[in-house]
């Protein structure tokens, strides 16, 4: 089906999410809309994400997209059944997926969270993790500084090693834990400095890769997958600063990211 598949974001941290889509479905186009302007939504209360994720969600389907991935966690906890139940396409967050992810390397049983404010309050990670498997232990911890850090493009000096190794102090506590969920799609862009601060033995889990397996299954299921042969030009587009933007996608994607548009939601929220 030669339409392309729309992926939100508060900012550029769902670009983790854009990646793996890109690598796992090469001749599916993406349309990326990424609210900057008004990241970070872990701190916002949820009535101004479900909001802010609705509004996003009109712009891509006025691009007539055959599915939407929400790239955002704070977006899925707050509006995932809300857009499953309003929309004909099909919705896919990075809460499940990642939970799968992670009780498929965990040995100990031992999952640690990380992730916004908001997330880690709404308590969705447990909730699908428990869903799965009752028997866990679970640690969560709020990082609110890691995705302001990631949307300022200052992530890769000096003093993103000191805000990692605070914010994740009160996780150094619990010797058991064996694998780390990032519950924010930001925390990818610096998850080498996560890695050292945890050490070796503590798996890593981004939700990317399964949200993109996902994806892949109901593409097949619902026969939506396209299937000639093309090399698609993928559309980006941000509330914020395009240039900033491009900037740190290009630092990220293995493709080159030549071109962002600029767009302003509330403009388009009225004009309909």
């Amino acid at each position: 089906m030669d339409q392309p598949i729309g992926v939100i974001d508060s900012g550029v941290g769902g670009l983790t999410v854009a990646r793996e889509l890109m690598r796992q479905l090469p001749r599916e186009q993406l349309i990326y809309l990424g609210d900057t302007a008004r990241c970070p939504y872990g701190s916002r209360p949820k009535d101004e994400v479900v909001q802010y994720t609705l509004e996003m969600v009109d712009f891509l389907i006025e691009k007539k997209i055959k599915l939407l991935v929400i790239a955002c966690n704070t977006a899925t906890a707050y509006t995932i059944d809300l857009l499953k139940e309003k929309l004909s396409i099909p919705v896919i967050g990075v809460i499940q997926p990642g939970a799968r992810a992670a009780i498929k390397v965990t040995k100990s049983n031992n999952i640690a969270v990380i992730g916004t404010e908001a997330t880690i309050n709404s308590k969705a990670y447990p909730t699908a993790l428990n869903y799965i498997s009752s028997d866990l232990t679970i640690y969560d911890q709020a990082c609110p500084l890691f995705a302001p850090l990631v949307e300022s493009g200052q992530f890769t000096h000096g003093e993103t090693e000191e805000i990692v190794h605070k914010s994740l102090q009160p996780l150094q506590n619990y010797k058991k834990i064996d694998t780390l969920i990032l519950g924010c799609t930001h925390y990818p862009l610096i998850a080498d400095k996560i890695q050292k601060v945890m050490g070796e033995n503590v798996q890593i889990i981004s939700s990317g890769e399964e949200t993109a397996r996902e994806v892949s299954a109901i593409l097949a299921y619902q026969q939506l997958f396209y299937k000639k042969d093309r090399i698609p030009v993928h559309e980006f587009y941000t509330t914020g600063s395009p240039i900033l933007f491009g900037q740190i996608a290009n630092q990220w994607m293995d493709y080159p990211v030549n071109h962002v548009e600029h767009v302003v939601i509330e403009q388009i929220k009225s004009d309909k």
